[in-house]
C-alpha cells in the first residue's frame, strides 16, 4: 500500500480544518465519492482533492478505494478507522455549539436513528416506540432494518444513534459496546394445519417441504447452516432466501413451506395462534440479541430513554438471560 508523506501530530492538527473531517465522513458514510460529493454539494473532483489533503496530513492512506473504480470506496483502512470516531465526535462537538449559540435553539427538532434486525423488530420496537412517543411527542425518529453488518457499519459511520441487534467478528465490533437482553433460539415453523404440526418432527422430514431462510451472509442463516450440518445434512439449494418478515410470513401461512427464522421474528405470530411451531429441538442455536452503542460517544437524552424502554421492552417481552456487556472480542458462534 503506498503511503504519504508522514507529517507530525503537531502538523496534523495545526492544519487539518473542518471541512476535510466533514468530507471524510460523508466518504466514510456514503462509500462513493460522488455520493459524498453531491451530499456535500461539491464537485467529486474538490471531493478527491481534499480527501487526498487530509490523507496528507495523516501521513496514511485513509480509504480502500473500491475494484469497481476510483469513485467507489470499499472501506476504510486501521487508520481510517480510527480517525472516524475522532471525526464524529468533533463534528457532533461543533453541531451541538452551533446549536447552543442559534437563535432558535430552544426550538429545534431533536432525533433519533435507530437500527433493528429484522428478526429482532417485530418483538422489541413496536411496545418502546409507542412508550417513547408518550414521552418525547416532538422527537423525529427513524428506523433503518438491514442485516447485522450494515447496521453495525451504519452505526460504526455515526449514520445511526442505537442498534437492537447481534455481536460480531471484532473487526466490525471496533468502537462499539454491546449490552445483553437475551439470548432467543431458532424455531422451525409452518401455517396451521401444517402436516408436520401435527406430530412431533424431523428434521429429515422438514427436507420433503419447501424451506424458507434467512439470507447468506446473516448470523440466523449461518446459524441454519451450522444446525443443519451437525447433523449431517445439508440446506437445500433451492431454498427461498429472504431478509423480508412479511413475505416470509405470508408464503409460510399459504403453503406448506417451513420457515427456520429466530423466535423473535415469529413471536407474536406463535402468541397469536397465527402460525404454529414445529416440534423440533433446536437448543444450541441460541444467539445474544442486543444493544449497540458508540463506545466513546455521549448518548442524547431521547437515546438514552429509548435504551431504558428497549431493556423493558425485552423483560416483558422475552425470557430474559442475565444482562450485561459482553467483550466486544466475542466472536458469533
Amino acid at each position: 500500500m503506498k503511503t504519504v508523506p508522514l507529517l507530525s501530530s503537531l502538523a496534523f492538527a495545526r492544519n487539518v480544518q473542518l471541512r476535510h473531517l466533514r468530507c471524510f465522513v460523508a466518504i466514510a458514510q456514503e462509500r462513493h465519492l460522488a455520493r459524498a460529493a453531491e451530499r456535500l454539494a461539491l464537485s467529486q473532483p474538490a471531493i478527491s482533492k481534499t480527501l487526498a489533503e487530509l490523507e496528507t496530513l495523516a501521513g496514511t492512506r485513509l480509504v480502500e478505494r473500491s475494484s469497481a473504480g476510483r469513485r467507489g470506496v470499499q472501506g476504510l483502512t486501521p487508520m481510517g478507522e480510527q480517525l472516524l470516531g475522532h471525526a464524529l465526535r468533533v463534528l457532533e462537538a461543533v453541531d451541538a455549539s452551533a446549536q447552543a449559540i442559534a437563535p432558535t435553539a430552544g426550538d429545534r427538532l431533536e432525533r433519533l436513528r435507530i437500527g433493528a434486525l429484522p428478526s429482532v423488530a417485530p418483538a422489541l420496537l413496536p411496545l418502546a416506540l409507542a412508550r417513547l412517543r408518550s414521552h418525547w411527542p416532538a422527537l423525529q425518529v427513524t428506523v433503518k432494518s438491514a442485516a447485522n453488518a450494515v447496521l453495525l457499519d451504519a452505526l460504526r459511520a455515526g449514520e445511526l444513534d442505537l442498534v437492537a441487534g447481534r455481536m460480531s467478528d471484532p473487526q466490525l465490533m471496533k468502537g462499539l459496546s454491546f449490552e445483553l437482553l437475551y439470548a432467543e433460539p431458532l424455531v422451525f415453523v409452518a401455517r396451521n394445519g401444517h402436516p408436520l404440526a401435527r406430530r412431533a418432527a424431523s428434521v429429515q422430514a422438514v427436507l420433503a417441504y419447501p424451506l424458507v431462510l434467512f439470507a447468506e451472509g446473516t448470523i440466523p442463516r449461518h446459524s441454519t447452516e451450522s444446525f443443519f450440518s451437525a447433523r449431517g445434512l445439508a440446506v437445500p439449494p433451492n431454498a427461498l432466501e429472504t431478509l423480508d418478515l412479511m413475505v416470509a410470513r405470508a408464503l409460510v401461512a399459504q403453503s406448506d413451506a417451513v420457515w427456520i427464522t429466530p423466535l423473535g421474528a415469529v413471536h407474536d405470530d406463535l402468541q397469536a395462534g397465527t402460525l404454529s411451531r414445529l416440534r423440533i429441538q433446536t437448543s444450541g442455536t441460541e444467539e445474544p440479541v442486543g444493544l449497540l452503542l458508540r463506545s466513546e460517544a455521549e448518548p442524547s437524552a431521547a437515546c438514552n430513554a429509548m435504551v431504558g424502554l428497549l431493556r423493558e421492552s425485552a423483560r416483558q417481552g422475552q425470557e430474559p438471560k442475565r444482562t450485561g456487556r459482553l467483550s466486544a472480542s466475542r466472536t458469533p458462534r
